[in-house]
């Protein structure tokens, strides 16, 4: 029995991670708890767990007395001097219990916390060891499927893949099945760590281009950002440490070898894979590649850019139902705005008529205006007089010109409002 308690504390320590002082702790308490259950809860019980004999050893403490009135918290001089001929009459003496004595409902109640306090104390190791796992790739097996997702047995416990988290149309598991996941959070629950998996997540990309391109994860090549539409098209940002490796050649590999890699792991998802710039508009320039940019206008304070791009290469750009621009939107951190070479010299033309409309506006300052980015009668009215003489105008012209364009622009509101009330009657 003693040899057999050691090796149960030994294998389940380590077999199920659990620590062995704890495991020791908690099979002392269930002891001490069948055994009030034997001699009450008044008892006054001590436990030990022996290292060297591997054995329990339980006393009952009592108080040496002439009469004895409570036979479980006091003992007759007499009976005592047996255990300890040195003991007088006031003295505490621990008589040893046998464990045997505390009967089948005492031994089943000591089960219980022990089986109790194992299953705790495992959920605990499992939480410890997973919860330092976030953001890691991990292998299992499909257990079953059920309404919140699928239940993956990662080996030591179970982890769940939602619904919401599997590539659409794409990822149709079914029990035995084997997958790769990210895992995305750890939750501490009264039932257990909930291990919550992604296969979506734009982390579990960088993860698999991890795995797959050494240079990554030896910190020569950097991700410096990733954007997906699951299952259909997805963009990595990366740049190099080191000037004579290609960030984008690899990732690639040899004939493609890594990226392919990834791609058949998120079930042929396109992956373009872009060179990070420092100057967002090259950023973006890369981002919208093959895409042949013409223009890009920077908006610093509201993160837009207005890109123009070849009539014929419009589509390209803008891609699938606006795909290709929202990944690079996504990728890059700005909002982005693309319009046709066409569109764009229409629209400046447009403005440029408006300025030239504002009354005192002559050719020559607007071309003055416009070269200074003020290009409309918008722009105009929303400026600061201490700009315009910045560039050469006259502080009195410059307020006449910015009332000017400030009563062009609310006229030109006024006549919109009549025509919206002409339409409603």
């Amino acid at each position: 029995m003693p040899v057999t308690l050691r090796k149960v504390i030994e294998e389940l320590s380590k077999d199920k991670g659990i620590d062995k002082e704890y495991l020791i702790r908690t099979i002392e308490e269930a002891i001490r708890s069948a055994a009030r259950k034997r001699y009450g809860q008044q008892a006054d019980i001590e436990v030990a767990y022996n290292e060297e004999t591997g054995e329990v050893d339980v006393y009952l403490f009592k108080t040496v007395v002439d009469e004895v009135t409570d036979p479980v918290r006091e003992i007759a001089l007499k009976e005592a001097q047996k255990l300890d001929s040195d003991v007088e009459i006031g003295d505490s003496i621990g008589v040893r219990l046998d464990t045997n004595e505390f009967g089948r409902i005492a031994a089943q109640a000591a089960k219980q916390v022990i089986l109790q306090r194992m299953k705790e104390a495992e959920r605990k190791a499992i939480y410890e060891e997973f919860k330092n796992r976030k953001g890691e790739v991990v292998n299992g097996i499909v257990q079953r499927l059920d309404k919140e997702g699928v239940i993956v047995n990662l080996g030591k416990t179970e982890a769940l893949l939602p619904w919401d988290e599997i590539i659409p149309e794409k990822d149709n598991f079914k029990r035995g099945d084997r997958l790769r996941a990210y895992i995305l959070d750890v939750k501490k629950e009264s039932k257990g760590p909930q291990i919550i998996l992604t296969r979506t997540h734009p982390a579990f990309l960088v993860a698999l281009f991890t795995l797959e391109v050494p240079e990554i994860a030896e910190g020569i090549v950097k991700i410096i950002n990733a954007a997906r539409e699951p299952g259909s098209r997805a963009k990595i940002a990366v740049v190099s440490q080191d000037p004579d490796v290609d960030p984008v050649g690899a990732c690639v590999g040899i004939r493609g070898s890594r990226v392919q890699n990834v791609v058949r792991e998120l079930k042929g998802e396109k992956i373009d894979i872009v060179p990070w710039d420092p100057d967002p508009a090259k950023f973006v320039c890369n981002a919208l590649s093959p895409t042949k940019v013409l223009r890009v206008i920077l908006d610093k304070e509201e993160q837009a850019m207005e890109i123009v791009v070849p009539d014929d290469q419009l589509s390209v750009a803008i891609g699938r139902q606006g795909q290709n621009v929202r990944l690079a939107s996504k990728l890059t951190g700005w909002k982005l705005d693309v319009r046709s070479k066409s569109r764009y010299e229409e629209i400046q033309r447009l403005k440029y008529e408006s300025l030239l409309k504002v009354e005192g506006m002559t050719k020559e300052l607007a071309d003055l205006l416009t070269q200074n980015e003020i290009e409309s009668a918008e722009d105009l009215a929303q400026t600061q007089v201490e700009e315009l003489t910045e560039i050469g105008i006259e502080e009195g012209k410059a307020k006449a010109l910015i009332a000017a364009a400030q009563q062009f622009m609310n006229a030109g509101k006024e006549e919109v409002a009549a025509e919206d009330s002409e339409k409603k009657e």
